[in-house]
């Protein structure tokens, strides 16, 4: 059977991914190499976005026997991943206790353990291809605030318990006397790192290239057909791409085909302070976030500049006020000082971003109903690489054709009729 997405200038909804400038938009090394076209009409493998999901899809796909063809409408590694701030978390954005309550037990301790493994996992890709991206595995201070206090906290401490998950309660005396901070308690976990996510990303491109994966750019995809023995992509330029399977990893500007009431686009702010930023030495193990609504997230980078965000706004177009941009920033860095008790210089980077959210936290992977041969990973939320590699990983296992026994956890709804 062929399914057809009717025929427009873009199939993928396009947006402004991020407004100023963000901090990692000036590293070095996070230019790649692309081709001004691709050298062949037919692929085993097309994959469409070439940040983040892109380079991690095609680092698990090409293994120098299947053809794999990375495409993105951008240079590479330019579009919302350099908004990222890096956190890579195997917290979810609803905590496990939460999340049972919405999935069941059983499910919601699956996840939450695919998402450890994916963070392990993620280090140990790092480490093999020698990334040159910063990373650096983390812990996690999760605190209480006005959405989960302390007593919540306690029982996201047992869920994680009985779900095998590593986490160590301290109470408000535990919390002030190691770390200076004054709230009514907080979870301690070791499962996360951080890192240059535009450096990552452009590295993990550069070994999928070496392994055979091919990077056109710029190249955007307009049209697609799908039927049980492959897909054809159309391009901006007229020509016709054939593959076996098509992956859209377009990050936010997503497929129109999977656009669904279970996700969301929200806007976010994040500030960078200036590198030797006088801060407390326990940042340089932790990073951090809160259990409050608009939540606060923070890190330190290796050469000392404060990373936060937050107040998140439930609208897809509010982050490109430039006077909200300013407005955020301060409320950031205020609540920043208050919590740490110290005085920031003024951030010499500040920016914002959409990013796709879903009820339950969980990200949306898989095959998209009613176009064979074809899938799409987002709604990503705040654990946006943590959950690049479970896409990879479920991808793949799905191109492979032995499946996944974590896919049913982040499938696509069916489509509504």
């Amino acid at each position: 059977m062929e399914s057809l997405i009717p025929t427009s200038r873009d199939i993928t909804r396009q947006r402004d991914l991020h407004e100023s400038r963000p901090l990692w938009a000036d590293s070095p090394r996070i230019s790649v190499r692309a081709r001004p076209k691709p050298s062949a009409g037919s692929y085993d493998v097309v994959i469409v976005g070439a940040g983040i999901s892109g380079a991690l899809a095609a680092h698990a796909l090409a293994d120098g026997r299947r053809s794999v063809l990375v495409v993105d409408r951008r240079p590479p590694v330019r579009g919302s991943t350099l908004a990222s701030t890096a956190m890579i978390q195997h917290e979810i954005d609803v905590p496990l206790h939460r999340l049972s309550v919405m999935i069941g037990s059983a499910r919601a301790a699956r996840a939450w353990q695919r998402s450890a493994r994916a963070v392990e996992r993620l280090s140990e890709i790092a480490a093999d291809l020698d990334l040159s991206c910063g990373f650096e595995r983390k812990k996690t201070l999760f605190l209480a605030g006005n959405a989960y206090g302390g007593r919540a906290l306690r029982t996201e401490t047992k869920a994680r318990h009985e779900a095998g998950i590593a986490a160590e309660f301290l109470d408000a005396r535990s919390l002030s006397e190691g770390y200076g901070i004054g709230r009514t308690g907080a979870i301690l976990s070791d499962v996360s790192a951080s890192a240059n996510p535009a450096q990552m990303a452009a590295g993990i491109l550069r070994a999928a290239v070496a392994h055979g994966a091919e990077l056109v750019s710029p190249l955007e995809i307009t049209d697609i057909r799908s039927s049980d023995s492959g897909v054809f992509l159309a391009t901006a330029g007229g020509h016709i791409l054939s593959a076996r399977h098509a992956v859209f990893c377009s990050g936010y500007e997503f497929l129109e085909a999977v656009a669904d009431a279970s996700h969301a686009i929200v806007s976010t702010w994040a500030l960078a302070t200036p590198p030797g930023t006088t801060l407390p030495d326990w940042l340089k193990d932790c990073i951090v976030w809160e259990g409050a609504d608009p939540y606060l997230y923070l890190r330190r980078t290796r050469d000392g500049r404060l990373i936060a965000g937050g107040e998140d706004e439930e609208s897809a177009t509010a982050f490109a006020s430039a006077e909200k941009l300013k407005r955020k920033t301060r409320t950031i860095r205020r609540k920043v000082e208050r919590l740490l008790g110290i005085s920031l210089p003024e951030p010499d980077h500040a920016w914002a971003a959409p990013f796709g959210t879903t009820r339950t936290g969980l990200p949306l992977i898989g095959r998209v109903p009613g176009l064979d041969n074809v899938f799409a990973v987002m709604g990503f939320g705040g654990n946006g690489i943590t959950f690049s590699q479970i896409a990879a990983e479920i991808v793949a296992a799905e191109i492979a054709g032995h499946g996944d026994g974590d896919a049913d956890l982040f499938a696509f709804p069916p489509r509504r009729s």
